[in-house]
């Protein structure tokens, strides 16, 4: 049975460090910084035998009206009222403080259990903070430093028996006939990264939402709102899919402090790991420079990518608009023909559907693969209609060709000379590729090595070579 537990509390209090050190690696941004944490973000969280859906939420401030701060709450208190059990963390070091008592009182009025847990406990000076706790009448407080790893048995216990009281754990158990038959099912397919990517401010948060059908993530008018990447399961006509909402990319000349360095480090990050990136832009402001580097590092990267014309409900010269876009992306990024170009409304959910398809389409165009007879066939049908160069006098023979992985395509290609073989040539066979096989959109990695068929029997080989 699937168990979840929100982390919730004040700013600064640990939530994030804590998280991290459930999950078992460094996910959330962690800073001196208070207010870093604002969506909600799901990990599994492994403590000894526990394993468990875990929660970290922004930190829990006093706001009203449509303040940043007020949004920021009403996630953490969705969290708190989906989850089946929910950490208050403290600040051991800072005692308890009236915000702490005032959010106490919250979470007793909550139909959640709650587990009371001191945080930075390391050394003695965090004792008097732990023994104020007491006083917040949420139980004995579970003292812990999650930055050294220390109290984490206890914590283990605590959590153990909330979920024992809710029939979602029993002490002993090693296997469930569930479990069982989970483990002996075949793994279902790994799901489609999928980040969404793109300046500040262009619509990517609230693409999310519109395709998730719920408010999962932050939006509004600030610039910058979303601060590291916001990773969700979900699945699209049969598609699993983990969709990543990023920080907004600005140029790196403007990037100067040192939390909006580690969101762009995150975003670089998603970007990485992707299988498929969209990148949003304005489509008042189509195509600017940081968007053709946005582009350029997807491209880089090997991944997919798709662009998302957002805003385009109150584009008023789309004509014009579209023509920019494909004379930017035709002249700074000639190597990647067939880019797929969807013209969205985020806020009122136009043609997503254009969008998900094109992002389906492509993500099986990036994991094609190429028989190597027919790549053979090819090959040879192209030096015929167009002969490589002969530097020198002597002309280079492409002898051989094949595919030895997909994600990109990546192709290799045996000739006598390599390094002679000039740019130009390369682009036409490149060209081809994507024309005969249906590849585009998609980046290709096409390489050269020097010699022979290395398939061909030995013999042969020489007798060719002779």
């Amino acid at each position: 049975m699937s168990t979840t537990v929100a982390i919730i509390g004040r700013p600064n209090v640990g939530k994030s460090t804590l998280f991290n050190r459930l999950v078992g690696r460094r996910v959330a941004l962690v800073s001196a910084e208070p207010g870093v944490t604002r969506d909600r973000r799901e990990g599994t969280a492994h403590l000894f035998d526990l394993s468990f859906t875990v929660i970290d939420t922004a930190g829990l401030e006093e706001a009203d009206g449509a303040a940043l701060e007020t949004r920021m709450r009403a996630q953490s208190e969705r969290a708190l009222a989906e989850a089946d059990l929910a950490l208050l963390l403290i600040d051991a070091r800072a005692g308890v403080t009236p915000v702490d008592r005032h959010f106490a009182d919250v979470v007793r009025r909550a139909k959640t259990p709650v587990v009371l847990v001191a945080n930075k406990c390391e050394g003695a000076v965090g004792e008097a903070g732990r023994f104020e706790a007491f006083a917040l009448g949420l139980g004995d407080p579970v003292a812990v430093s999650a930055e050294h790893a220390l109290g984490l048995g206890d914590l283990r216990d605590a959590i153990a028996v909330h979920l024992a009281d809710k029939g979602m754990y029993t002490e002993g158990e090693t296997e469930t006939e569930t479990e069982t038959e989970t483990r002996d099912r075949a793994p279902s397919p790994a799901p489609l990264q999928l980040a969404i990517v793109g300046r500040p401010n262009v619509g990517k948060s609230t693409l999310v939402n519109r395709l998730l059908g719920e408010e999962r993530v932050l939006t509004g008018p600030e610039v910058g709102i979303t601060r590291d990447a916001i990773a969700v399961e979900w699945s699209y006509k049969d598609h699993a899919i983990r969709l990543i909402d990023t920080a907004g990319l600005r140029r790196k000349s403007r990037v100067s402090e040192r939390l909006e360095r580690l969101s762009t480090s995150d975003t670089l990050r998603a970007i990485r790991y992707a299988h498929v990136v969209v990148l949003v832009i304005d489509a008042a402001a189509p195509m600017e420079k940081q968007d053709l580097t946005i582009a350029a590092q997807a491209i880089e990267e090997g991944r997919g990518l798709v662009i998302a014309v957002n805003k385009w409900d109150v584009c008023t010269e789309r004509a014009r608009a579209r023509a920019m876009i494909d004379d930017r992306l035709q002249r700074s990024l000639p190597q990647v023909r067939g880019i797929p170009v969807v013209t969205i409304s985020a806020l009122y959910g136009d043609k997503l559907e254009r969008l998900l398809d094109a992002v389906i389409h492509l993500y099986d165009v990036w994991n094609r693969r190429v028989g190597t007879p027919a790549l053979n066939r090819w090959l040879a049908a192209m030096t015929a209609a167009h002969p490589p160069p002969a530097p020198g006098g002597r002309r280079i023979k492409l002898r051989y060709m094949t595919q030895p992985k997909s994600r990109p395509p990546t192709f290799v290609i045996f000739c006598s000379k390599p390094g002679d073989l000039p740019d130009s040539y390369l682009r036409y066979l490149e060209n081809g590729l994507r024309e005969a096989f249906e590849l585009p959109g998609t980046p290709l990695r096409l390489s050269l090595r020097k010699g022979d068929n290395p398939y061909a029997p030995k013999g042969r080989r020489k007798r060719k070579s002779g």
